[in-house]
């Protein structure tokens, strides 16, 4: 009895998102590698290389986030494929873990001994650097799902990096302070990875079933509990598919027995409020005062 049938048809538009950014992403490293070469730098085509690995990851999330979006639940997957983003979340997170790593190995020594830098050329495509990663970043910027955060993480990162190569072009072309460039990169990927292990955290909750952070379960218990036919609410879980479509279980006690159509109508204003607490699927069990329910 109580059981929820109807399940949320919103498609996100996460996918959407995440397609224009993998091919912001992937147009802006073409232009990278064409300015590196133009230009003879090597860091530009450093960094050409690893905007290509940003794209391949943003492509990968892009297939989760689409898997995500457009396909319903099924036998397998009862409740569709929303914690599929996840895997895309993780994946880019890991990813962007081992790159920052990386960055700071490759420029903690370039700081006591840093390397002749062509500066204009920093200059020119760190303008056009900061423009396409910031539109990038613009059009994530209401993204919810763990995916899309993730992706947004590291499009920050760019944004972030390519900030400090701007100013690094300058500060090198007028004061000569080669050591700048490696110093930049250092801190700006320590801040993406104090971020990346925020996020993973949070990804691991979700799939642990941690209650959202988001979710109230006293507020919810008591919001249900305003219904005049409903004594006590127990039994109570609440659950995230993704960090956005939350799930809830819970066990209704009635303060006496009701029809089958007035059932019906309790569950559909208990869900109402349910819903205005921010929870997306739920299943109530209705029970009787005083029943002795199993699994409490």
């Amino acid at each position: 009895m109580g059981h929820h049938h109807h399940h949320n048809a919103e498609h996100g538009h996460g996918s959407k998102n995440l397609k224009v950014a993998f091919f912001l992403n992937l147009s802006f490293t073409i232009i990278e590698v064409i300015g590196g070469l133009i230009t003879g730098s090597l860091a530009i085509l450093s960094d050409a290389l690893h905007d290509l690995g940003d794209s391949l990851s943003i492509g990968l999330s892009w297939y989760f986030q689409h898997l995500s979006d457009h396909k319903d639940s099924n036998e397998r997957f009862t409740y569709g494929y929303k914690r599929f983003s996840l895997i895309g979340a993780i994946v880019n997170s890991a990813i962007l873990l081992v790159g920052s790593v990386i960055i700071i190995s490759e420029a903690a020594p370039q700081i006591s001994n840093p390397g002749e830098v062509d500066s204009k050329g920093m200059l020119i495509i760190a303008i056009f650097g900061v423009i396409v990663n910031g539109a990038a970043v613009f059009r994530l910027k209401k993204g919810k799902t763990m995916n899309e955060k993730a992706i947004r993480l590291h499009l920050l990162e760019d944004v972030l990096g390519w900030i400090a190569v701007l100013l690094g072009s300058l500060m090198i072309m007028y004061l000569d302070w080669q050591f700048i460039d490696p110093l930049l990169s250092v801190f700006i990927a320590l801040f993406i990875i104090y971020n990346v292990i925020k996020n993973l955290k949070q990804s691991f909750n979700i799939i642990l079933q941690t209650t959202p952070q988001d979710v109230d379960i006293p507020a919810i218990q008591e919001g249900l509990r305003c219904l005049p036919e409903i004594i006590d609410v127990h039994d109570c879980h609440v659950w995230s598919m993704d960090g956005e479509y939350h799930v809830l279980s819970a066990h209704v006690v009635l303060d006496k027995v009701y029809s089958l159509r007035e059932l019906t109508d309790i569950k559909s204003r208990a869900k109402l409020k349910l819903a205005e607490l921010n929870i997306k699927h739920s299943t109530l069990e209705f029970e009787e005062d005083g029943e002795d329910c199993e699994g409490c």
